[in-house]
């Protein structure tokens, strides 16, 4: 298992280093044309609305990145594909920025929580073995700061939303050549312990 996480994190650093780091914009731009966000996803990027994922402390190039993605149409979402149409590239980029050097607020689980996190913790941290699923924190670190540009920061992040995605991915909505087949293999009871303590990281 630790050979295999191995090689998990040496696929993940190529595949960062072949797609390259995002440029970098402007933080005090972006606040500015983060106005219209802030309705959903809080004024400093810290969603209030556990269906809204959390934007703050995302790492550099993820937000720029799936930005396109809505606009370009290869990631479904009505209400993100109407909100990408009109920004530019360096408006993804400036939006990036800003919400990436914002601070995320940390969460805490407690009572039955707690319980099913420590489920999720078995998998986060050593894959699961029966169905050679490699081990989360291969590719969004030890404390799930995730890896620019493309392994996204899931610490701190609202469990609902995690849960959701990663149904997305493993239904086939969501679709990732990454993601699609760890989680297809996930038992729904598995997605929701590791979406709890994801979220917990710090």
């Amino acid at each position: 298992m630790k050979r295999l996480i191995m090689i998990t994190t040496s696929v993940c650093w190529i595949m960062v280093a072949a797609h390259g780091m995002a440029e970098t914009g402007d933080p005090l731009a972006g606040q500015k044309k983060a106005q219209i966000c802030g309705a959903c996803h809080g004024a400093d990027g810290n969603s209030i609305m556990a269906q809204n994922p959390v934007l703050a402390g995302q790492v550099p190039g993820y937000i720029a990145q799936q930005l396109a993605r809505f606009k370009s149409g290869a990631r479904a979402n009505p209400v993100m594909a109407g909100m990408a149409q009109p920004l530019s590239e360096q408006d993804m980029l400036d939006l990036d920025a800003w919400y990436s050097s914002q601070v995320a607020v940390e969460r805490e689980l407690s009572g039955d929580d707690l319980v099913l996190a420590r489920a999720g913790e078995k998998i986060y941290r050593g894959g699961y073995a029966p169905l050679s699923i490699p081990a989360c924190m291969a590719c969004h670190g030890p404390a799930g700061y995730g890896i620019p540009p493309n392994y996204p920061r899931i610490s701190a992040q609202w469990p609902e939303y995690l849960e959701s995605q990663l149904l997305a991915f493993k239904s086939g909505q969501r679709a990732s050549d990454v993601m699609g087949p760890i989680s297809f293999l996930l038992s729904a009871e598995q997605i929701k312990a590791l979406a709890l303590y994801m979220s917990a990281l710090h």
